[in-house]
This record gives C-alpha cells, sequence and structure tokens, in this order.
C-alpha cells in the first residue's frame, strides 16, 4: 500500500506541475536565449557564454544583508556534493553522488522525485565519486554516470528513457561533468586521466541516445600533430575532458578544456608535446571536427590540467571588437584568445610562477623547471582549477579563486601502462615550512593588507582581463574550491572552505553579508525568480540552501 500511495503522489504531483505549466518544454532554443529569462538557470555556467552572470537585481548591495535562509535540503550520501543545480520555471534538477537526479520545489525545497543509477561495481575514478549535475532539453534531463554512461530521463516523473555507453567501465572511463545540450544533440566528455585512458568528446543524440560524433583528444596515426607523441605513448596518453564547456552559436563552435597527459608527472616518459592535453580545444558543434587549438602547458610534468571552464565574451578589445575566451588556467597564468581562431591575445600569471620564466609572444610557455627536491609554483592543484569562474558585464571584470604561495615538490618514476589501474609516473608532496608542519594556516604575510597564512591561502581575484592584472582581492583563511556568481546589481556570491557564503561587492570587492553554513563550499551559486522572488542558492558540505529577501 505504501508503494501504491508513493506512486499515486507522483502521478498527482505531475498532473499538477502539467497543468500549471511548470513542465514546460525546453527547446534548443530556450537555452540558446537564456538571457532572455533570467529568472531561470538553464545550463551549468547560465548561459552557453559560460560567464555565470544573471540579470536578476532584486537583491542589491543595499538589501543583500536582509538575506535569509528560505529552505535547506540534506543530501543523502556522505561526501563532497559539487552539483550545479538547474532551474526551470520553478523546479529545481540537481544531482547526488554518485549517480541520482532529484526534481525539487525550487520555493519549499519538497522532492517531487529521484531517479538512482546503479553504477558498476567496478567504476573507478581518481578523485571521489562525483557529479557535478544535469542537462536539460525539451523533455528530458541527462545525467553522465561514473560507469561511463549517459542516461536521459522524463522530467516530469523521473523515469529512464534510454541509456547509452559513453566509455569502456573496464579501462576506467567516467563521466563526472555536467552534459552539454546543443540544437538535438547531448555533448559530454570523459575522465579518467589518470588511469591511461585516450580522452574525447562525445556527441549523443538527444532522442535516441545514438552517438553523433566522437573527437579524441589525442590524434591518432596519420591525424595532424600526432608527432606531438613518441611510439605508442599515445594510446595511453590521458587528455580528460571532464568539466562543460562552453557554446558560440554564430560560429558553432564548442569549446572545452583538456586535462593533463599521461602518465602524469613523467614528462620524460612521453617526449613531445603530446597535443591536445592541457589545451583549449574548438570542435564543430555538428561533425565534432576540431577546429582549432592552443596549448597551455607542452609536455606537461605538473598535473596542470587545463579543465577550466572557457568563459566567452565580446567586447572591445584594445580598439578592435572582439569575440574573446577568457581562461585562469591551473598553470598559474590567465590567458585571453581570440576564440575565432585561437589566436594568443594574452597572457600573464597571478600567482607566483617559477616552473616557467614566462610566455613568449605566442603563449608557448618558456620552461624552467627546478632542481630535484625544490618546490615548483603553483602546486599541482594549480592556481586555480575546475571550480567555474565568473565574467560579469557590467563590472568588466573576470573573477576567480585563486591559490597563492602554493607549492609541491615533485618526484617522477617509470610507470607501466596496466588497463584500469592508476598511470602516475611518480608522486609529490606539497610544501611545508618544515617536514611535517601543516600546510595551510600559519606564519606568512601577504603584503595586501598584512593578512597572515602559510604555505596556501584563497584570494578570490577580479581580474581586468583588458591589462591580466587584478583590480582588487578577497583573501579567505583557507585555499578556495569556490566557483563565482555574479548579477546586474554587482553582486558576487561565493564560499570557501570553512563554510562561509559571502555577498560581496563587485565594483570594489567589499564584504557586504557572510554566513557560515557549516560546511565547505565547492561549486558555485546560483539564481533564480519564481513569483517575483528572487533566490540564491548554494551547496555547503552535505546542504543545498536557498536564500531570499525577508518578506
Amino acid at each position: 500500500m505504501k508503494l501504491k500511495s508513493f506512486i499515486k503522489e507522483i502521478v498527482i504531483i505531475s498532473i499538477v506541475l502539467i497543468s500549471q505549466g511548470s513542465v514546460g518544454q525546453v527547446p534548443y532554443e530556450r537555452i540558446l536565449n537564456a538571457s532572455d529569462e533570467p529568472q531561470n538557470w538553464l545550463t551549468y555556467n547560465g548561459s552557453y557564454m559560460s560567464q555565470r552572470y544573471s540579470l536578476l537585481d532584486q537583491i542589491n548591495r543595499e538589501n543583500v544583508n536582509q538575506l535569509e535562509l528560505k529552505w535547506v535540503l540534506q543530501n543523502q550520501v556522505f561526501g563532497a556534493w559539487q552539483s550545479n543545480p538547474i532551474i526551470v520555471d520553478g523546479v529545481m534538477y540537481v544531482t547526488e553522488r554518485p549517480n541520482s537526479v532529484m526534481a525539487v520545489d525550487a520555493v519549499t525545497g519538497r522532492v517531487y522525485w529521484k531517479y538512482r543509477h546503479q553504477n558498476a561495481d567496478n567504476a573507478l575514478v581518481c578523485c571521489g565519486a562525483n557529479n557535478r549535475g544535469v542537462a536539460v532539453l525539451n523533455d528530458k534531463v541527462y545525467m553522465g554516470t561514473l560507469d561511463a554512461h549517459l542516461v536521459a530521463l522524463d522530467r516530469v516523473n523521473g523515469q529512464l528513457l534510454w541509456e547509452a555507453e559513453v566509455g569502456d567501465v573496464n579501462l576506467a572511463y567516467s563521466v563526472t561533468m555536467a552534459p552539454l545540450a546543443v540544437k538535438d544533440k547531448i555533448l559530454v566528455g570523459v575522465g579518467g586521466g589518470e588511469f591511461g585512458i585516450r580522452g574525447y568528446v562525445a556527441a549523443f543524440n538527444a532522442e535516441t541516445g545514438e552517438q553523433a560524433w566522437k573527437t579524441y583528444t589525442i590524434p591518432g596515426p596519420g591525424e595532424a600533430n600526432h608527432d606531438s607523441w613518441e611510439g605508442d605513448d599515445w594510446e595511453h596518453g590521458g587528455a580528460p575532458v571532464w568539466i562543460t564547456g562552453s557554446f558560440d552559436s554564430d560560429l558553432n563552435l564548442t569549446y572545452w578544456g583538456v586535462g593533463n597527459p599521461g602518465p602524469d608527472w613523467n614528462a620524460g616518459q612521453r617526449p613531445g608535446d603530446n597535443l591536445y592535453s592541457d589545451s583549449a580545444i574548438a570542435l564543430d558543434a555538428d561533425t565534432g571536427e576540431l577546429k582549432w587549438y592552443f596549448q597551455f602547458t607542452p609536455n606537461d610534468a605538473y598535473d596542470y590540467d587545463s579543465v577550466q571552464v572557457p568563459v566567452l565574451a565580446d567586447m572591445e578589445w584594445r580598439g578592435e571588437a572582439k569575440k574573446v575566451m577568457m581562461w585562469a588556467n591551473r598553470n598559474g597564468y590567465f590567458y585571453v584568445l581570440d576564440r575565432t581562431n585561437g589566436q594568443f591575445l594574452e597572457g600573464k600569471p597571478y600567482v607566483k610562477v617559477n616552473w616557467s620564466s614566462g610566455l613568449d609572444e605566442n603563449g608557448r610557455p618558456i620552461p624552467s623547471p627546478q632542481p630535484e627536491g625544490m618546490p615548483t609554483y603553483p602546486g599541482n592543484q594549480g592556481g586555480t582549477n575546475w571550480y567555474p569562474p565568473s565574467y560579469s558585464p557590467s563590472t568588466g571584470l573576470f573573477y576567480f579563486s585563486a591559490w597563492e604561495n602554493y607549492a609541491t615538490i615533485y618526484r617522477a618514476e617509470e610507470s607501466e601502462y596496466v588497463p584500469g589501474r592508476a598511470f602516475l609516473g611518480g608522486g609529490f608532496s606539497v610544501l611545508a615550512p618544515s617536514p611535517g608542519a601543516p600546510t595551510i594556516g600559519i606564519g606568512r604575510t601577504n603584503p595586501i593588507n598584512n593578512w597572515t597564512n602559510e604555505v596556501g591561502f584563497a584570494s578570490l581575484k577580479a581580474m581586468d582581463p583588458q591589462t591580466g592584472e587584478a583590480v582588487w582581492s578577497y583573501n579567505q583563511f583557507d585555499v578556495s574550491d569556490s566557483g563565482m556568481l555574479t548579477t546586474a546589481a554587482d553582486l558576487l556570491f561565493t564560499g570557501g572552505r570553512e563554510g562561509y557564503f559571502h555577498g560581496i561587492d563587485a565594483q570594489s570587492g567589499e564584504l557586504l553579508w557572510n554566513v557560515n553554513l557549516g560546511g565547505q563550499i565547492v561549486m558555485a551559486p546560483v539564481t533564480f525568480m519564481v513569483d517575483d522572488i528572487q533566490y540564491v542558492s548554494v551547496i555547503s558540505g552535505n546542504s543545498l540552501s536557498t536564500f531570499a529577501l525577508e518578506q
């Protein structure tokens, strides 16, 4: 009887949602024109430009300190919760680890339905059983899985409609990224760079799950730039794609960040530039054809994945209208590229860098490897990492979390590829002030404001892309894995490892409001509006918290 009652309730809720228009279609045109409906959050980074900028301005710099908690949704699975909610017409779609999807009332937090995917027993990922979210298109919700599948669900009731294999789970392929819906296709990349995979991006028919195209991130024999690998190194060269890309409809190009080569830390075992690892790549959305690439870190020995979000903007660039791509790279440099052709426009370090003495006129780094046993800056987690940045057209600034004063001592060793096992080529240790000392939290003075810390702290940077220089910085006690959200009210929302959720003046960097939610904040916040009330949602630890102004 309990099961029948539950099914009956789901049916009633579904009928109500349909009758209220809450589960309307989300055709490609809606996602393409997401800025026309800022009350929703229709794709992973808010729009295809991946700016994480919202036109909502009900919450502003004068009233942000009046935010109050409206509801909390507890994660039912312990562990890091890195999902990005999607909001469509008052319904929130959010994933739980390892691979569940929930449809939630965005006003109350009530769960309408939940789908659980059962992963294969041998599913293997390097860095936690994480899932970063879903895509929506038409009447379906799409999720990638740890056992390298793509599933399509009915948006009304969560019923599984189809399931497609993206990669071979026996070879440690996985999907942790939120898919990207473009036109009539669902695009996903694969993880597994620490296990000797050969990375790729693949597109699937949104209605049937049939694979439409597949583009490898390591060129095979006979393909351009195959000679950037020696011998058969390319077969297990890594170059995964595990963060959602961006899309320019005018150019019909999708942009993706490509991860580390394999084995990770022994560059001598794989001579050459190792294309297209540690690169930005531009693919034709219809065919997957590679149109251009830009490599940030050739023959990477430091695990400097270029798996960051490609942030797109149309701006006047030094007197000329440009379609640009902005990129705070894990290797410690901030880049601006021409996204029509990959031309290097600008690159400057934003943290201490000693693995390279600079960039040449084409943006290629000039290597300066450190002696054995000496620290390399930035460390293996990078000057920043995968957590999403934001660009505000209102302020003209690019916002991201940086790891300051963070270094690693590397150890390279020969590795043999074994299917489904780690293929690392050595190891590392984080620099400490003395052997065995804590690596966070004591001793160093930051000259910006005499704020004290040691061996790593979070610096939220507001970067002027025209100059490559920080306009202001906001420092936190610990390093930060939090992403960013900016709004038309010139507000910036972000968080940190110590659990604080911040509302900051995006123009000046002044802290206007914060609250401690009790758990590490990793994923970026999102904002949406229902019944003329603006909400801001953020995940902290094992809870998803949603705020609005006092009513």
